[in-house]
């Protein structure tokens, strides 16, 4: 075990011991007296055997006593332990180890991390990070206290029998050695095979989930996708199969060495007692410390199982943390509540991991405070990533974006974002109350009606919000045996949570109506738009549209015309019909097709 992993080991005892102090404080205890119990039963017993040997019915009579106290004491130890430790487990792993983990994740202030397979592997394997965190501590504890009880065996063996038996104690760290090793070889099988592991696990609730249910029928690829499942599975399970293959080969070599070793002792003890060197008693405390000194170092071993175990999920949170540190400059400086100039991007251009091609080529425009800004373009020219630029989610590879002249980068992106409302075209589908998965776009007013009501009239999703069997109160999602909303539904309830920031400095509409009918789509540009005016008027704010419908944007300040990631045309749409350049061309491409149908 690397010092990192004691480490962390050491700060998951701080954690139990700051939230739990007595059961942790009990569970230390009981854990040392039992380390203790084990080599004061074979003293008792071979006492016993002794005594009623030479006639000594005191001496018999105290050894057996103490061997039933002993005994009993073992049992009661063993039952007070495990459910100690079960209680602390349960609470320590789920209410704060597995919480932390989901704060460190949430807490990633880009996107950057959902598209690294480095990063997705590793949290493949820390499901379930917060129980086996918890218990790889205790398990760890329970390795500490009986190496302590192997030792005071081997020293009860050495002392009140024959020193010739202490090398024993060589022979008992081989199966431990083997176990080490074989963990290490398994952990670094898992980390290989994470994403085959998570290719099958995604197919297969792909084969087996309702979105793609339709289209995986009418094109009878169901059995396409299950062979596919089933090549990733046995991708993974062969490399981690080969792997503990190994690693029982090797545990079986420790053993075999454990059992060479522990007869050649016993053989020993025999000898010495046939030729007068020893005792009956001897011989039983030998027999009985033998018996038990298995039982112990299967206990070990059980415990550095588990404590490597904790380990293959040590590795990836310390990878985590690490890169939660790094990842990105969140900024210090306070986000601005109003706009006086604007937002202008010198240059700016950006790469996503893995491509060839720039999503954002030196793109350079000044966005005036105030200003309704429309991006259009044909797909796969940069519109949203420009405003995942504007949002924070990814940082410019070259050039900058400044906010009334601060650049984005210094800006607190937690504060930066507190100002800023969005509604995406690959918007969150929230299972959660209709009257939650609206006010989460405001988290402080989450429970204000007044504040929900005006978000969803905003958005004009009143018609069938109060058609929903219990209003506000309707649980959303099949699944948790709620409502299932259409595809228009959902995407009215993105917009709703959009519209609960009342003052944002940055207002985004990334394809705000892909999902909707026309009139519908009419209806909700023309709300829009008078919101991003009365928002100018009371912030500067600068309301951002994208949409592929050139119609709904004609009436913006300024239009920014993408292609292929550059931006080779802005202006207003007035300005840009009378240029007769490329958005000339697709808006009369757009317009030819509507008036054909």
């Amino acid at each position: 075990m690397n010092r990192r992993y004691l480490g962390l080991l050491a700060d998951v005892l701080r954690q139990s011991w700051r939230h739990y102090p007595g059961a942790t404080a009990a569970l230390l205890t009981v854990k040392a007296a039992a380390a203790g119990t084990t080599p004061a039963l074979a003293l008792a017993l071979g006492a016993a055997i002794d005594g009623i040997i030479r006639g000594d019915r005191r001496a018999a009579v105290l050894g057996a006593t103490a061997a039933a106290l002993v005994f009993g004491l073992t049992v009661y130890l063993k039952d007070l332990s495990r459910n100690l430790d079960a209680m602390l487990v349960d609470r320590l792993g789920a209410l704060h180890l597995r919480r932390d983990v989901e704060s460190r994740l949430a807490g990633l202030p880009g996107l950057g991390h959902l598209e690294r397979t480095d990063l997705l592997d590793r949290v493949t394997l820390l499901r379930g990070f917060g129980w086996r965190m918890s218990a790889s501590l205790w398990t760890a504890v329970i390795a500490v206290f009986v190496g302590l009880r192997l030792i005071l065996l081997l020293v009860v063996l050495g002392t009140a029998v024959t020193p010739w038996l202490l090398p024993l104690v060589v022979f008992a760290a081989a199966p431990i050695y083997f176990e080490r090793r074989g963990q290490r070889t398994t952990f670094q099988a898992e980390l290989d095979t994470a994403e085959a592991y998570r290719l099958q696990r995604e197919l297969f609730n792909l084969a087996t989930g309702p979105a793609g249910g339709k289209e995986l029928r009418v094109c009878g690829v169901g059995d396409q996708l299950a062979e596919r499942q089933r090549a990733a599975w046995s991708e993974a399970l062969g490399v981690r199969y080969r792997a503990r293959v190994k690693a029982a080969a090797g545990n079986l070599a420790g053993w075999a060495l454990f059992t060479l070793g522990l007869g050649a002792g016993l053989g020993l003890v025999v000898y010495r007692a046939a030729h007068g060197d020893g005792t009956i008693g001897d011989l039983v405390l030998a027999v009985t410390v033998a018996a038990t000194l298995r039982d112990a170092l299967q206990d070990a071993l059980f415990g550095v199982a588990e404590a490597m175990a904790g380990r293959t999920l040590a590795d990836p949170y310390l990878w985590l943390r690490d890169y939660a540190t790094t990842a990105g400059h969140p900024g210090t400086l306070p986000a601005p509540t109003e706009l006086r100039d604007g937002i202008v991007l010198d240059r700016v251009s950006f790469t996503y991991p893995g491509a060839d091609e720039p999503a954002v080529d030196e793109v350079s425009c000044r966005l005036p405070a105030g200003s309704v800004v429309a991006v259009v373009g044909e797909y796969g020219s940069g519109k949203s990533t420009l405003v995942k630029l504007l949002t924070k989610f990814y940082q410019p590879d070259e050039g900058r974006i400044t906010v009334d002249g601060t650049d984005l980068a210094d800006v607190d992106t937690a504060r930066w974002r507190a100002g800023t409302s969005a509604a995406f075209q690959d918007f969150g589908r929230f299972h959660v109350r209709f009257r939650d998965a609206v006010g989460l776009g405001d988290l402080p007013h989450l429970h204000d009606d007044t504040r929900v009501a005006a978000a969803v009239h905003a958005a004009d999703a009143d018609g069938f919000a109060h058609r929903l069997p219990d209003g506000l109160d309707t649980q959303l999602g099949r699944a948790y045996a709620g409502v299932e909303l259409s595809e228009g539904q959902w995407q009215k309830t993105a917009l709703a949570r959009a519209s609960m920031r009342p003052e944002p400095v940055l207002f985004v509409l990334d394809e705000p109506t892909a999902s909707l009918d026309a009139p519908s789509e009419h209806a909700i540009f023309q709300r829009y738009m008078d919101r991003a005016r009365r928002l100018a008027e009371r912030t500067g704010a600068i309301t951002v549209v994208i949409s592929h419908r050139f119609s709904t944007v004609a009436g913006a300040d300024q239009i920014l015309v993408l292609d292929r990631g550059r931006l080779v045309e802005q202006g207003t749409h007035a300005d840009l019909m009378t240029a007769g350049g490329r958005y000339a061309d697709l808006y009369g491409i757009q317009a030819d097709a509507y008036a054909r149908t």
